[in-house]
This record gives C-alpha cells, sequence and structure tokens, in this order.
C-alpha cells in the first residue's frame, strides 16, 4: 500500500499465499491521503475505529495511534503489519470494543463497519471524550455509506457531511458539537426467544451491538436450533462461531452435564455469548474464548463441533472461512466425534465436508437451509 507516509507490505490474517483479497482499500487510501493533502493536524490522542487489517494505524504510527476493533483477525493481522514496518512495540495502541475507550479523543478517523449498530455503539461510546476540537473523519466505500451513516454521525456527533467519491469511496466530515444531547445507548439488547425451539424456547437472549441479527431469531439459527443432536451425554461441545451463544446454551440447558466451549472471533459476539449463557442460569460448565476458530484446541480433545459459519469477510464473498472453520473442526475432533453445520442449500457445504471428512451426512433440511453432520474417521 502506497501512502504518503511510505509503502507498507501488508496482509490479512491468517495468512494466506492463495488468498487474492488485499489487507485494505480505496477508502483506506482515500482517508490517508486527505489527511497528507489537506495538512489535517495529527496531535494529541489519535483514535483509529474500525480499521480492518491495520492499514491505517501502520501507516500512522508515527503519530502513536490506538485502534479499536472488535475483530481477533484484524487485530492479529494488525499486529504482524505493524511488526513488518518495523514499528516499535507499544507505539500503536490495541483495544477491542469491549475495552473501556480513551477518556479524551482529539483525532477520531473511523472505517464504517457493515454493522450499523457497531458504529452507533462506538461512537456513543467515544462521545464523552469527543470535544470541540477535536478531527472526526469517517472512510468507507460508497455502498457501505448510506443516509442513516450519516445521521448517526450527525445526531451523536454533530453536523455531518460526505466528500465527493473516488475510486468508489468515500470520506466522511463530522464537526463535534459538545452541547448536542445524545440518546441512550440501547446497547447489548435483550429479548426472549420464541416457542418451538427446543432447550431454549422462552429463555433470554443478550445481543452486544454488532452481532449477527441481534434483535431477533435469524431463521437459520431457529431451524438448527429444531435440530441440535440429543442425548449429547456430558460431551465436549465447541459453538464454533458462537455469535450471541444461542446454539450452545441450547445444549446446555439440554445437558447440564455437557462441557462448551464458545468460541468466535468478535469480541461482541463473545462477551454476547457469555451474557446469554449467564442470563439462563445454567449450571453446567462453559468456557468463553475469542479467538482463531478453535487454532487453540487440543487435537483430538473434543466430541461435536457445532457451526454456522459465515460466508462473508467484511463485503466479500468467500467460503475460505468456512473451509478454515471444518479443517479446524476436523482437527479438533476425537475420532468419531462429529461435525454438525447449517448453511445456505446453495452454499454446497455438502461438498466441502466430503472433501474434508470423506462423508456427509443430511440430517435436515428446508426450501433454503441444510443441516449436515460429518464424522471424523480414525
Amino acid at each position: 500500500m502506497t501512502t504518503p507516509w511510505g509503502e507498507f507490505e501488508l496482509s490479512r490474517f491468517p495468512e494466506d499465499p492463495r488468498d487474492r483479497l488485499r489487507a485494505w482499500d480505496a477508502s483506506d487510501a482515500y482517508l490517508l491521503r486527505h489527511l497528507a493533502e489537506e495538512g489535517v493536524p495529527i496531535t494529541g490522542t489519535v483514535v483509529v475505529v474500525g480499521d480492518r487489517w491495520g492499514a491505517l494505524v501502520t501507516a500512522l504510527a508515527r503519530h502513536r495511534p490506538t485502534q479499536i476493533t472488535d475483530s481477533f483477525l484484524s487485530q492479529e493481522a494488525t499486529r504482524a503489519n505493524l511488526a513488518r514496518a518495523g514499528v516499535e512495540p507499544g507505539a500503536v495502541g490495541l483495544l477491542t470494543t469491549q475495552d473501556p475507550p480513551p477518556e479524551r479523543v482529539d483525532v477520531l478517523l473511523v472505517r464504517v463497519p457493515k454493522s450499523l449498530a457497531l458504529l452507533e455503539d462506538q461512537l456513543l461510546r467515544l462521545a464523552p471524550a469527543v470535544h470541540a476540537g477535536t478531527v472526526v473523519v469517517g472512510t468507507g466505500m460508497v455502498k457501505e455509506i448510506h443516509t442513516s451513516t450519516l445521521q448517526l454521525f450527525e445526531r451523536i456527533l454533530g453536523p455531518t457531511r460526505t466528500s465527493l467519491a473516488r475510486q468508489k469511496a468515500r470520506l466522511i466530515f463530522c464537526t463535534p458539537d459538545p452541547a448536542l444531547e445524545r440518546p441512550a445507548n440501547r446497547w447489548p439488547y435483550s429479548y426472549a426467544l420464541p416457542e418451538g425451539v427446543g432447550a431454549v424456547s422462552g429463555r433470554t437472549v443478550v445481543n452486544h451491538a454488532g452481532v449477527f441479527c441481534a434483535d431477533r431469531l435469524d431463521i437459520g439459527t431457529r431451524f438448527f436450533l429444531e435440530h441440535l443432536p440429543a442425548g449429547t451425554r456430558g460431551a465436549r461441545v465447541v459453538d464454533l462461531g458462537c455469535g450471541n451463544g444461542v446454539v450452545g446454551t441450547a445444549v446446555a440447558v439440554a445437558d447440564p452435564q455437557a462441557e462448551v466451549l464458545f468460541v468466535d472471533e468478535s469480541f461482541q459476539a463473545v462477551a454476547s455469548a457469555e451474557a446469554t449463557y449467564k442470563a439462563n442460569g445454567v449450571p453446567g460448565h462453559a468456557e468463553f474464548r475469542v479467538g482463531d476458530g478453535v487454532a487453540g484446541v487440543a487435537p483430538g480433545s473434543v466430541d461435536l463441533v457445532l457451526n454456522n459459519p459465515p460466508f462473508h469477510s467484511h463485503q466479500a464473498t468467500t467460503d475460505a472461512t468456512a473451509w478454515r472453520m471444518f479443517a479446524g473442526a476436523k482437527r479438533a475432533l476425537r475420532p468419531g466425534g462429529e461435525l454438525w453445520v447449517i448453511g445456505n442449500r446453495h452454499l454446497g457445504y455438502h461438498v466441502t465436508l466430503k472433501r474434508l471428512f470423506g462423508n456427509s451426512r443430511l440430517v435436515a433440511s428446508d426450501p433454503k437451509f441444510v443441516v449436515l453432520k460429518a464424522v471424523k474417521r480414525g
């Protein structure tokens, strides 16, 4: 990536030489170019929110910025990219969306996230630290910035306008108004599950901002809940890509002897899963882990993996995440252990599972979704 601060070799995490997706896009380049060309003073406490793979903080490392991200993978990519650029350890602060934000922010740079709810939550959390002199600039691809995006900035921070589009990217300029009366932060959000979804019917779900389908049970998860394996009998179970944890909680409610590991690369998701589990007073044993799938799980130590894999990496549609999740599950499972997957019919996960496991069985289907099972042999 070529910037006014030099050229940087950047990669996503985990690194894959076959991955053709870059670790930056035109919106990152547009923001950096604007800061340099307009002579924007980058002084005081600099906060970068939503930096996808660390491109922004790597380029701005000399200004000792603080990155706030919801993604474990993005944070690991940032560490690697900073090290590759020769940035001294500690020059860039690395915070998650679950950490307290800085008490004062003098420059706020926002890479607009896909989730409007996550943007709302982050702006509300940062608003008390923003003052009249704070420089606020957002960036995103044209397809990511909507009227509702601009309204959030305006409602929470102050008057907002946009730039002209360049290379299908756009900037957001906001002038903070400390006297603005801000709305209350509605996150985390709780609701009761409907009846007819197995062991968790009528139970409470807690969602932090940015978690998929945060205000209702999505139809795919509902279908999965209706067809979860019965009789786990104290098994060690992984809710892989746990989201709000409703699937793993359903296992724990049905079998209090089960040991359930909730894992997701989103800090918001794992916080939601833990809150959902605790809200239902489940007596069993559970562990909550933010990480790269089951990378930290001992090989051959798991009886059952339950997975609803994402098929988007930010705006890019890809099956790479599902493949890595399935391969990781195979490594973590003991011989005879099972991977249960739900997905849209058109994604063809049965083909992927057969390639990895040598088998795939259809458990249930409807016009939109399939539930598949693969067994680790030998």
